[in-house]
């Protein structure tokens, strides 16, 4: 490991880190634009200049510079200064004083360094250069003229997530940052890129002019568009969240999130449930919560219930219509609305046990039934990295654009059995293989197949667990480990014909099927499972509540209340306490702590922050049947209530998936 001094500090080094790397574990700041942590260096903004000897007497650019034995780096000499004044001089010669009316006002690097790094008073009176606006989607709002060619945003495109949508054309003052044609940049990730640029150049087009950034309050949370479990953090203002925002963890999201989890955000004040609703003669009626819980009490159920949970349930309000079942003599509980009846005797089997960070270094994955682009965004990145790193990647199913080279073997699940020579010497050499098991899978029945074939390869092996589960759904893992999950799925459900079915967000059963029943909907949105019911009871959205989260890897994360449901709207577990009440049964829980109390005492794993043990993988049957025809997912856009309901994900529905074109206002 390499000695340096930087401003008198001795310090080691690892061996391969550069100058930049080199001061800020001296902590010391250094100012930069085109440097970031997770993407390659490109040294083109000139911001982060240092005086290193021995070396040129000449201020160089320490982002792209490596530390090495002996260096003595200067951070704070007059020669760094005046370097760097210049260099900020330079950077605003074109810029425009856009400041008052920049939605990056008060979060902006440019703002930020300008005060810190740069000159007092401006020595430039010419005119300013200025470019014409890109269109890059109804996600990303352009204003080129600021653009300062980081090229950020090109390197995330290419580097990141593998679509090469987003480059410069033309060279020095006249360089311009575009996507190809102008066409509007069609990637699950796009809107990262407005994290990224440290300039306003690339800001938020649905959030532009919406509110600064100290009027906003900012609560953490879990993203629960999918079953990733991305850590993100909430900014509202009175009671309304006016955008998400990725939050920084390594283990799970990096600091990336997809365009869902990022601009669903306005389908949580469209179609809402507000208050509640009763069926009277095949019409929905307005109703007070008093009348609600009368006509719960007087379905008179018994032992005849049931409960269905959505995919985007907290642990809490599972466990609290678990009570309440319970205490009502039923244990007919089930999550998976799609219905899909896999095994779930042992959680490792339907597990992510590699963790999205560890298959970033498997040389081997092996995708069964899982289209990852639309199905886990961030599990995508990932296998990238391993990709990039030489893993080499096989796929059972129908293909799909992926953003790295594949070989795909084809949709006939017969190929588990007997793979063909390449993907099984592959295996077979491989020092950390993994498997992914997809949806489809899971809905074909290769779960057997896939163990059998985990055993064959020997994907557990000192130190690695190579075989993954992949759910969609945020609440799905979390529960399973609740008890969510009949032997024959929902159809045991179906047989069972409850009197009472209660849905707790449940927008994707089929609930002809229950027509006997009287379905009381417990949830936010007047999407699917609203029509379909008896008595809807408004309840509280993922914002408007605290609760416990687990991603498909396992991992236990909580989720804080940001702001406060509408109108006569409750959260989740006041109304099933109440249902109690009403049906003349006791839960065992008045408060919210009580609640978790109980639930953590239930299932312990549930109050530790961090990664689940499911114990051992068990052994699988050979022997898979069938074709995988299509995946689950036929829209990214529109896979959940709140989702469905945002005008922004229609928009990107219709525009980036179904080629519908949008003309664009004057202003």
């Amino acid at each position: 490991m390499p000695k340096v001094t930087v401003d008198g500090i001795e310090l080691e080094v690892p061996q391969g880190a550069t100058v930049l790397q080199a001061c800020e574990l001296a902590g010391k700041e250094i100012p930069r634009f085109c440097y970031h942590e997770r993407l390659s260096i490109a040294g083109n903004c000139r911001m982060c200049l240092v005086e290193v000897s021995p070396g040129p007497p000449k201020p160089q650019a320490s982002c792209a510079l490596p530390a090495a034995e002996g260096q003595n780096i200067r951070t704070d000499s007059a020669m760094v200064k005046k370097a760097r004044e210049g260099v900020m001089e330079f950077l605003l010669i074109n810029h425009p004083l856009d400041c008052p009316i920049c939605d990056q006002g008060g979060e902006c690097d440019l703002q930020d360094q300008s005060v810190a790094y740069g000159r007092g008073n401006s020595r430039y009176h010419e005119p300013k250069r200025a470019v014409t606006e890109k269109y890059m989607g109804p996600l990303i709002k352009t204003t080129m003229t600021r653009c300062i060619q980081c090229t950020r945003c090109v390197r995330f495109s290419e580097e990141i997530a593998g679509v090469d949508e987003i480059g410069a054309l033309y060279r020095g003052e006249n360089m311009q940052i575009t996507t190809y044609l102008e066409k509007a940049a069609k990637h699950e990730l796009s809107a990262n890129v407005i994290d990224l640029c440290p300039v306003g150049a690339l800001t938020s087009g649905p959030y532009a002019f919406e509110a600064r950034p100290w009027e906003l309050k900012k609560t953490l949370s879990i993203d629960v568009s999918d079953a990733c479990g991305a850590n993100i953090r909430l900014d509202s203002r009175g009671r309304e969240v006016l955008r998400i925002l990725p939050r920084i963890n390594d283990d799970v999201n990096e600091e990336w999130i997809t365009d869902k989890a990022r601009y669903q955000v306005d389908g949580l004040t469209k179609r809402r449930l507000d208050q509640p609703w009763l069926r009277k003669n095949g019409k929905l009626v307005a109703a007070s919560w008093n009348e609600a819980f009368a006509a719960v009490a007087k379905v008179k159920p018994g032992k005849s219930v049931a409960v269905v949970a959505g995919d985007m349930v907290d642990c809490e309000t599972m466990f609290a219509a678990k009570a309440l079942a319970g205490a009502l003599g039923s244990s007919l509980l089930e999550g998976r609305q799609g219905g899909l009846d896999y095994d779930c005797s042992s959680l490792a089997a339907v597990n992510f046990n590699s963790g999205f960070a560890g298959i970033e270094t498997a040389d081997v994955v092996l995708i069964v039934g899982s289209n990852l682009r639309w199905e886990a965004p961030l599990v995508n990145v990932r296998i990238r990295k391993a990709v990039k790193q030489g893993a080499k990647v096989f796929i059972v199913g129908p293909e799909w654009e992926t953003t790295y080279p594949v070989t795909f073997l084809g949709n006939d699940l017969a190929v588990l059995d007997k793979l063909p020579k390449d993907a099984a010497d592959a295996l077979k050499a491989a020092q950390r293989p993994a498997l992914i098991l997809g949806g489809a899978g899971f809905g074909k029945g290769a779960l057997g197949a896939c163990l059998a074939l985990a055993d064959k390869y020997k994907l557990v092996r000192d130190g690695w667990n190579g075989f993954n589960g992949l759910h969609m759904a945020a609440a799905r893992m979390g529960g399973l480990m609740l008890g969510y999950a009949q032997k024959g799925g929902i159809a045991d459900l179906v047989a069972a014909k409850p009197k009472l079915l209660i849905a707790l967000g449940a927008d994707e059963v089929d609930y002809t099927k229950f027509s006997d029943s009287i379905v009381v909907y417990i949830g936010h949105h007047g999407d699917k499972g609203a029509h379909a019911a008896d008595i809807i009871l408004p309840a509280s959205a993922f914002t408007e509540k605290a609760g416990t989260y687990v991603n498909t890897e396992g991992r236990v994360q909580f989720a804080e209340q940001a702001v406060f449901a509408p109108g006569d709207a409750r959260e989740d577990w006041t109304i099933l306490r109440a249902m109690a009440d009403a049906l003349g049964v006791s839960v065992g829980f008045d408060s919210f702590e009580d609640l978790r109390a109980a639930m953590i005492a239930a299932v312990p794993a549930l109050g530790v922050e961090g990664l689940a043990d499911y114990g051992a993988l068990p052994k699988g049957k050979a022997g898979a049947k069938g074709a995988i025809e299509a995946y689950p997912i036929k829209d990214f856009y529109l896979t959940n209530p709140i989702a469905r309901a945002s005008e922004t994900m229609q928009r990107c529905s219709a525009e980036l998936l179904h080629g519908e074109e949008f003309t664009e206002a004057a202003e």
